[in-house]
Parts: structure tokens; C-alpha cells; sequence
């Protein structure tokens, strides 16, 4: 007797190989209608579409069917700064790296809000522990797809003299912003790690609890050397990847 294990295998077959039936968005099967296919109780079904969530390979959530995921890797260079520098432009760096492959990014603001900071980010960010500062929350997305949570803290003055304290869209990116307020970034730490998403982050990001993500987490400091920007970058590690090209070896 068939078992939920070879209902995922069939699946994943016909999904893998890239046929008109199975294409990235289209909507699976319905439940029932792989019960009569496969012989096999809802149950069983509900079971194996849970195996090819958590494989990635199909997305599902409350209250709508289950659907071939996207896997195409979107790649984020690192020169992505350097062409959002220039006060004045309209796309920041994930706008920019997804229209050099043809993808329309956009950055969609959830949260704008003054909180205080606790002691750990506030040591990175060179403010006093529990201080007020500004805190943005964004979503990098490809057309309804969510594919990275952005938070980010800054100084208070810092906010305000870039404008970053309203919810508007920032045209041209954050860095724009900056620079256009006589603080132009110019330097960062950046630390790339991995780890297994929440069941809110899976659900969220439609990447199932066994995609594992990237997180990243970037001070930026200005020319004086303060930090203008605490940054922390959540992405599935297997649509986003980062590129870092032509860095020297030496000084």
C-alpha cells in the first residue's frame, strides 16, 4: 500500500521535472482530487504536501492551496552600494539587483516606529542602553513572494536628519538618504551566518521549517567613524545568495 512517503516522491518527480504541469506558482492538486489519484486519505495527502514543504519545494499557508515554489537564486552583489550612493535615484540596492536580473524587487515598509534599545544592540549601534532610537522594519519582495526581512535601528538624529522617521517609501534606499543628508556611509561590518527558521519565519517567508536561512547583520558607520545603521537581514538560504566580488587582499 502507497504511503504519504511515495505520494511526496511522485510529487516531487513530476515537480522537478519542470513540466507544463508543475511550474513555479502553479496551484498542486487538490486534496481530493489526490485522494482519487492515489487512493489514500487526506490524512496521507496532508502528509506528504507537509514532507515537500519543509523540502522547499511548494509553499502553503492558512486558508489557500498549496503551490509550487520559485526556486530561482537571486543574487545580491555587493557593488549593489555603490550604485545607490548618488543622492537623487529612485531604486536602492534590492531594487537595483533584482532589475539587473530582470525581477521586479520592490521594498515594502511594515514598521516605523521609536523604541528604546536594549544593552547588546545598543553597544553596536554607539548609543547609551535603553536610549530611544528609530526602528524600521521592511520587506524585500518579489511580486507577492517575501524574500527578506529587514529591521533596522539608527540614532535618533540620525533618522531625523536622513528622514527616516515616517513610513514613506525611501526613494533611492536608505544609503541615498545619507548620503543626501551630508552622511554618506563609508564603511561596514558585515557577518554572514545559517540556522533553521521559526514555524512564523517558515510561514512567513513560504520557505517550510527545513529551508534553512541566512541571517545577516551590518553596522555601517560614516566618515567619523560613528555608526549610522544596525542592520539584520532574514532570507532563505536558498533563493538569496550574497556575492562578493573583487575585494583586494591586501591594503
Amino acid at each position: 500500500m502507497a504511503t504519504y512517503r511515495d505520494v511526496a516522491d511522485e510529487l516531487r518527480r513530476r515537480i522537478e521535472l519542470e513540466q507544463d504541469e508543475y511550474r513555479p506558482g502553479d496551484e498542486l492538486p487538490t486534496i481530493e482530487r489526490l485522494q482519487d489519484q492515489f487512493s489514500l486519505s487526506k490524512q496521507t495527502i496532508r502528509a506528504a504536501i507537509r514532507v515537500l514543504a519543509d523540502e522547499g519545494l511548494v509553499s502553503t499557508g492558512r486558508g489557500r492551496p498549496a503551490r509550487v515554489r520559485d526556486n530561482q537564486r537571486i543574487r545580491i552583489p555587493f557593488s549593489r552600494y555603490g550604485g545607490v550612493m548618488a543622492p537623487g535615484g529612485t531604486a536602492g540596492p534590492w531594487e537595483s539587483a533584482c532589475a539587473d536580473q530582470g525581477l521586479d524587487g520592490r521594498m515594502k515598509t511594515v514598521t516605523v516606529d521609536t523604541r528604546p534599545i536594549g544593552q547588546a544592540d545598543a553597544a553596536l549601534l554607539g548609543v547609551p542602553p535603553g536610549s530611544d532610537v528609530v526602528y524600521r522594519q521592511r520587506h524585500a519582495c518579489v511580486g507577492d513572494d517575501v524574500l527578506q526581512v529587514q529591521q533596522a535601528w539608527y540614532p535618533r538624529p540620525v533618522a531625523l536628519q536622513a528622514g527616516l522617521t515616517t513610513a514613506r517609501k525611501i526613494e533611492g534606499g536608505i544609503y541615498g538618504a545619507l548620503a543626501a543628508s551630508g552622511m554618506a556611509p563609508s564603511e561596514l561590518d558585515e557577518t554572514i551566518r545559517g540556522r533553521m527558521p521559526t514555524t512564523e519565519e517558515a510561514e512567513l517567508l513560504h520557505t517550510g521549517t527545513g529551508v534553512p536561512l541566512l541571517t545577516v547583520e551590518r553596522v555601517t558607520r560614516g566618515a567619523d567613524g560613528k555608526p549610522l545603521e544596525l542592520l539584520r537581514v532574514t532570507a532563505p538560504a536558498d533563493r538569496i545568495e550574497f556575492v562578493y566580488n573583487n575585494l583586494p587582499l591586501s591594503q
